[in-house]
């Protein structure tokens, strides 16, 4: 068995030492992975002299708009575009097997909510399916498959469908999940005014205003989509184009990194000062489903890190684009 087929077997079905199949994966996507290898060479780090995490590298979120980043010769099965306006470069993330990702996306998943097989899953996601290519709808529409629903699952603006759906599944004993990028939602939520009792249901939103509505930052957000619905929590998640795995937050923005990720924070101003030291930061993220790419990611995120992983998004650098990757820019 090669190293990647290894790697994922060891991944997903026995418990890991996270710290050191990180370590290997860096070692491994350092020979293997032409973009992060050059980086490294530019930087003149010896892969060798690292041991631990905050001595990693973490590759610049930009290189997906500008390269192919990709671990191993492969032809990929599909390619996941960022969201963004035709002026802007949309990252591109090369995925050799859509198979591991729907594997990684169910297995954190049902870590935080249950089986699948007790949902039904409806999502209003407009502007991603407009554009195309995304990680996002690929991911959902494969939850929706595995429910086994009845129910259509994708939704532009037929809200009252979209109710009578939510009916439905509530009518047959089903926990209902409704995710849906923010101002779709909000715009519901408006149209809504608290008239339907939503118990019982899980409001994702995935973030993402789109120029429909102005950005606000997250509290703001909830505030109107919890009156708006009736709810006491809003659930977020946290996931972008050039990662496969996953982070949720039940409530308040807490977010909680899946299995298979590790969020870091660096210096705002040093990106190789990397450590727990940091009480906020930009978010790197270690990512060990992208062996097919690269695992070790610099996002133009802000957050900052709890003492039990959790996490939260308190914004954006300045000079990033602003997009719907799960955040509320402040």
């Amino acid at each position: 068995m090669d190293f990647k087929a290894q790697f994922k077997q060891q991944l997903l079905n026995q418990p890991t030492d996270f710290t050191q199949m990180a370590l290997s994966l860096f070692r491994y996507q350092a020979i293997h992975n032409p973009v992060y290898s050059s980086y490294l060479q530019h930087l003149n780090v010896d892969p060798d002299k690292i041991n631990n995490l905050e001595q990693i590298p973490f590759l610049p979120i930009e290189f997906f708009k500008q390269q192919m980043v990709a671990t191993g010769g492969f032809e990929p099965e599909v390619t996941f575009l960022s969201s963004g306006t035709t002026q802007q470069a949309r990252s591109k993330h090369y995925v050799a097997d859509l198979g591991w990702y729907n594997a990684v996306t169910k297995h954190i998943f049902e870590n935080f909510y249950g089986s699948l097989d007790q949902f039904v899953v409806l999502a209003l996601l407009p502007s991603y399916l407009e554009q195309g290519g995304s990680s996002l709808v690929a991911m959902v529409d494969f939850f929706i498959k595995e429910t086994g629903q009845q129910e259509e699952g994708f939704y532009l603006n037929n809200h009252s469908q979209l109710l009578q759906s939510i009916k439905s599944a509530k009518a047959r004993g089903k926990k209902v999940l409704l995710i849906g990028v923010s101002y779709a939602l909000l715009d519901w939520a408006e149209e809504l005014k608290g008239k339907y009792d939503f118990s019982g249901v899980t409001i994702m939103e995935t973030g993402g205003m789109k120029g429909r509505h102005r950005e606000m930052v997250r509290e703001e957000l909830h505030s109107y989509l919890k009156k708006g619905f009736g709810v006491d929590a809003i659930h977020s998640e946290y996931g972008m184009t050039e990662l496969l795995s996953q982070g949720y937050s039940k409530g308040d923005g807490i977010f909680y990194p899946g299995q298979t990720m590790r969020i870091l924070l660096r210096d705002l101003n040093d990106p190789f000062d990397i450590g727990s030291h940091h009480r906020s930061g930009g978010i790197n993220v270690i990512d060990l489903a992208n062996i097919d790419s690269c695992a070790f990611i610099e996002t133009k995120d802000i957050g900052k890190i709890h003492p039990d992983n959790a996490f939260e998004v308190l914004g954006r650098f300045d000079n990033s684009d602003i997009r719907g990757c799960n955040l509320m820019v402040v």
